[in-house]
């Protein structure tokens, strides 16, 4: 008994220090109870236990048998009986219950007549082993009837608990959702406005930055002397004021995401003509690709270059994982449905942290990134009615799964 407690505690203190549920102890007791005598997936005891139980009871019913023989008629002690019956129905199944309690019956009938006459007609013990055997019958087959009906109750409980699990974490994810659309929203709106008067002042300096360098150069020509040191920093300058106009250019469309114009597509000529667009950059890289398309997936209905623009975020990503160079894998395929499209790499794969915050506006953890790369792609698939998840490992690399409908009647 101490190795129980040692093992199983059936009243335990939760974190927050509140007691356990009352639902939460008949399960416990169960785990007692499972630790002792092992039970399979249905519910069922294992075949040792099994055999162990039936062996317990045959070995039961001969020794009450035995002792009802001896004490003759003096001892009442036909109900006792019913032990070794409820044990084998309880433990065993239904069959060895019947068995044992026509075991039982036997036993009881055998000391009942080696006793000496006592009934004044000859069939009445055996009128009373068959009424014994009747009641063990009925007293097994409810037994096992109950056991069954009770296993089935806590399978539909765990069920329904685990659907309404789900149900809460899924409109937990909704709210959640729901509440970064809201940010978002206000921050598009701030960032369009903070980006619309940042803008014209941008262009000024450029192109005075671009005056200025012509009058240098003029300058340095009429005077012989280099300007090479000056046009540095102006070129400098300029690379900053457009990297800036670029960023500026990224919140606007992510702020102001044009509405789509969907049309009906083959997503396998599709991504196959733009894959052959960013195939020189692959080169450039050293990354190879692979494209697995299935020849007869059906026809989508997208806006093409909303939805390239996200595949091309997702492309760069993984380009980006493999700074020296690695292995792309572009597969599309029917999903049910819809059109799962794969993206992979063997890069460098992400952490925790950066597979939590994968679709954030604003995370990045490039030094020359903006972070709205993949929360566009997220945002056009949803737009679109699709899904988009990623599996990551570290040092083995991520995949992104783009789950798209298809085109009604496809």
């Amino acid at each position: 008994m101490s190795s129980l407690v040692e093992h199983v505690d059936l009243c335990p203190v939760s974190h927050a220090g509140n007691k356990p549920t009352v639902n939460e102890i008949p399960s416990r007791l169960v785990k007692v109870l499972q630790y002792r005598v092992p039970v399979n997936p249905r519910g069922e005891f294992c075949v040792r236990s099994k055999v162990v139980a039936t062996a317990a009871a045959v070995t039961l019913a001969t020794v009450l048998g035995l002792v009802d023989y001896l004490t003759g008629r003096e001892w009442a002690i036909s109900a006792f009986y019913l032990l070794p019956t409820c044990l084998a129905g309880w433990m065993a199944g239904r069959s060895a219950g019947f068995a044992v309690g026509a075991l039982c019956a036997g036993a009881w009938f055998l000391s009942d007549l080696f006793s000496g006459p006592a009934y004044r007609h000859p069939l009445i013990p055996v009128w009373n082993a068959i009424m014994l055997f009747v009641f063990f019958f009925v007293v097994v087959w409810l037994l096992t009837a109950f056991r069954s009906s009770h296993y089935h109750l806590e399978q539909t409980v765990e069920c329904r608990t685990a659907a309404l699990r789900a149900e809460m974490e899924e409109r937990k994810r909704l709210e959640q959702a729901k509440l970064q659309a809201e940010r978002l929203a206000v921050v598009g709106s701030m960032a369009a406005q903070v980006a619309h008067e940042i803008r014209n002042p941008l262009g000024s300096i450029s192109l005075n930055l671009d005056l200025i360098e012509q009058e240098l150069s003029v300058f340095a020509n009429s005077n012989g002397r280099s300007a090479a040191e000056c046009q540095v920093l102006l070129r400098e300058m300029s690379s900053q004021v457009l990297r800036i106009g670029q960023v500026l250019q990224e919140y606007l469309r992510f702020a102001r995401m044009p509405k789509s114009e969907r049309a009906v597509f083959s997503l396998k000529g599709f991504l196959e003509e733009n894959l052959n667009f960013v195939q020189p950059l692959l080169d450039q890289k050293h990354v190879y690709l692979r494209s697995t398309l299935d020849p007869n997936l059906p026809p989508v209905y997208v806006d093409a270059e909303q939805l390239w623009e996200a595949f091309l975020n997702l492309i760069r990503n993984a380009l980006d994982a493999m700074p020296d160079g690695g292995n792309l894998t572009v597969s599309a395929q029917r999903n049910g449905a819809g059109a799962l499209v794969s993206i992979s790499d063997n890069g460098r794969g992400m952490t925790e942290e950066e597979a939590r915050n994968l679709f954030v506006p604003f995370f990045t953890t490039k030094s020359d990134g903006t972070g709205l790369g993949l929360a566009y792609a997220q945002r056009v698939v949803n737009e679109h009615g699709g899904k988009i998840d990623c599996a990551t490992a570290r040092g083995k690399g991520s995949t992104f799964n783009i789950q798209l409908p298809l085109a009604v009647g496809a």
